[in-house]
């Protein structure tokens, strides 16, 4: 204060300790906190005054701080040379005094004391800090772990604890617990196991661990865990066990009911184990019929993805035949009458349509030939081949038939029933080339269940056997694949089978192979049976010139270049007016734009907007619009809404025509 306060906070600077003055003892007061360093203050500011309010501050201190004072006197610190020294030391305790007049020296050698005393007091707090907020993780972690907390003196037996440990024991949080009632609770079956444990614990140092009954006052049974380490002095002497406990009373009670369980399990699964025995054969023709079908799938799988791929390549080979057949058909129209030229068309127009019955073998194959299925007379269909068959194996081989009277109808393509009986044939002739006879028999059979490929139902069967070398196991497992063929190389294609087999599944049948070394092979076509009677001979196809034959305004619409290119000369030269189209987006564009059109004829496969897309967004449009969908497959979109014209692919200019013609007429 005063002057001494002038000087003291000078020589603080000086030494790079910042401080504060105070004009009176209360503003002096006022200004203390905890993050006071040290006080320095005269004695004659303490003589006369009530030191109660600072005496109360200080004893307010946390444990870890007791603030330096500096008392700056007359008379000396010490009580024998200042009586009045020993009120300042009992008030503030901790205290230096310094004797004026004062050496700077001093006073800066003092200030720094106080200071490192007070930095040390920090750190205690920082200390003191850590360690009560690591007690509050630990106290939260074991609550959360409803562990309780011990501590055994191994020197006096006095135990420790802490509220939830008691309340493992059965005690109340408040109670005193000690070491003896500990083990007058422990049943009496487990004290000497605890006791050895805590005795092995203290000699060899290993961990406590250790579960053991408890009996609470009620006389109910309760489990305790234990768990604890052993704890020695720096001499090594062993002074305490720290651990904490648990009630796992539940536990041990889900454990013993799992055991409860498991015992009655063993006994199910002896008495299943007995069954299982009784039931072994059955399990294992199981096993096997699981196999049976398992090879199966994979071979379904195996034709799958050939009849994927194959049927891709009949479509795109398709539309290429389609414009070799359509431009050789127009080129032999204007061709005159040079024979050369005639007789190399007429070549070129055979060999193309061999073509297209080979991809409608592999369309068949693929099962994406168009198929026009109705109820056929299956007896009728084979006395109808019967000169054509003959003829097809020629004078060495004999025909017989067996077909008896009551048949039922069959589902089916007449047309291509025909194709698969002339194969069956033409293979039962190839496989006796010295000759014999082949046997057509005709029955009706019924399966109750499924089978292999058949759904239960009545089938009728054709079945066409030979007297030939036969097939052994692997070549008949092999029979059905596409290109497979065991003919003379440049004989066969090997579609032959892999087409009737495409066939009998697009009609929901099967076909099936019985054959054997030596005694020939049988080929049986099963296809289901027709609710409706026959179908009558169609009428004459009508000529082509129909009332709506004249000239038409007609869309045509093909993202193959080249095939828009053929079909619209085709259609030129039946004298329509023809606009072209090379995706669905530009026929729309078209519809809209070049006027009134009679008739939209569309490939189906295209990218971006398919055919039958195209023929909604169309009839959207135009509503009594005539549209003609050209497609070697068989499958058009269900979900149209309406009947659409359909034209396979590939056609002739008669066929075109003619279809263009019933469409009109229609329309």
């Amino acid at each position: 204060m005063g002057r001494d306060a002038q000087i003291a906070a000078s020589l603080l600077a000086e030494a790079g300790i910042p401080s504060k003055t105070a004009p009176n003892l209360q503003a002096f007061i006022d200004a203390l906190d905890e993050d006071t360093a040290f006080a320095i203050i005269t004695e004659e500011a303490l003589r006369s005054s009530d030191l109660r309010q600072i005496s109360s501050w200080l004893e307010a201190q946390p444990s870890w701080s007791d603030l330096p004072f500096i008392i700056l006197t007359h008379r000396g610190g010490g009580p024998e040379r200042n009586p009045a020294a020993a009120r300042v030391l009992e008030t503030l305790g901790n205290v230096s005094f310094i004797e004026r007049p004062f050496h700077a020296t001093t006073f800066v050698s003092v200030a720094r004391s106080a200071l490192r005393g007070r930095r040390r007091q920090y750190e205690a707090r920082l200390r003191m800090e850590a360690l009560d907020e690591g007690e509050r993780r630990l106290q939260t972690a074991l609550e959360a772990g409803r562990l309780g907390a011990w501590e055994l003196d191994l020197a006096t037996n006095a135990l420790t604890t802490s509220p939830t440990c008691r309340a493992v024991f059965g005690f109340d949080p408040e109670e005193g617990f000690t070491y003896e009632q500990l083990l007058e609770r422990i049943h009496p079956d487990d004290v000497e196991r605890m006791k050895a444990a805590v005795k092995a614990t203290i000699e060899t140092g290993a961990d406590y661990a250790i579960e053991y009954r408890t009996i609470r006052p009620d006389g109910s049974t309760h489990w305790a865990e234990i768990r604890a380490q052993l704890y020695r002095d720096r001499t090594g002497k062993a002074v305490k066990m720290v651990g904490v406990s648990s009630d796992i009373t539940a536990r041990m009670r889900s454990e013993e009911h799992q055991r409860q369980l498991n015992e009655v399990l063993e006994e199910r699964v002896a008495e299943r184990t007995a069954e299982l025995h009784e039931a072994h054969a059955v399990v294992m023709a199981e096993v096997a019929q699981r196999e049976h079908a398992e090879e199966q799938l994979r071979q379904a799988q195996k034709m799958e993805a050939i009849g994927q791929l194959t049927g891709g390549v009949a479509h795109d080979f398709n539309n290429l035949l389609m414009a070799v057949l359509a431009n050789l058909e127009l080129l032999r129209k204007h061709t005159g009458d040079n024979p050369n030229a005639i007789r190399l068309i007429d070549g070129a127009l055979q060999g193309a349509r061999r073509g297209a019955s080979l991809t409608q073998r592999l369309l068949a194959f693929a099962r994406r030939q168009d198929l026009h299925i109705g109820s056929v007379d299956l007896g009728g269909l084979v006395r109808g081949m019967d000169d054509l068959m003959k003829r097809s194996v020629g004078t060495g081989v004999v025909i017989e038939t067996a077909i008896p009277d009551g048949l039922d109808p069959v589902l089916a393509d007449s047309n291509q029933l025909e194709l698969a009986l002339l194969n069956l044939v033409v293979n039962a002739r190839d496989a006796m080339p010295d000759g014999g006879t082949i046997r057509i028999a005709l029955t009706e059979r019924d399966r109750p269940h499924r089978d292999d490929e058949l759904a239960p139902g009545r089938y009728g069967v054709l079945s066409v056997t030979d007297q030939g070398h036969g097939m052994d196991e692997e070549t008949l497992q092999k029979a059905i694949e596409p290109f497979f063929s065991t003919k003379e190389l440049g004989k066969g294609t090997g579609l032959g089978l892999s087409m009737i087999h495409g066939l009998a599944l697009q009609l929901k049948g099967g076909l099936r192979l019985v054959s054997a070394p030596g005694k020939g092979t049988t080929a049986e076509l099963w296809v289901p049976v027709s609710k409706q009677a026959p179908a009558q001979p169609n009428e004459p196809a009508p000529s082509p010139q129909g009332r709506n034959s004249g000239p038409k305004r007609i869309l045509l619409v093909d993202d193959d270049f080249l095939i828009a290119m053929s079909s619209v000369d085709m259609l030129a030269d039946l004298g329509h007016e023809v606009v072209e189209a090379h995706s669905g987006k530009d026929a729309l564009e078209r519809l809209k734009q070049d006027g009134p059109i009679d008739l939209l004829i569309t490939d189906y496969s295209m990218p971006g907007m398919n055919g039958g897309e195209l023929a909604k967004a169309a009839r959207a449009l135009f509503p009594d619009l005539p549209i003609l969908i050209a497609s070697g497959y068989s499958e058009l979109p269900a979900e149209l809404g309406f009947e659409v014209a359909r034209l396979g692919k590939p056609y002739t200019q008669q066929q075109l025509a003619l279809e263009i013609s019933k469409v009109l007429d229609t329309a």
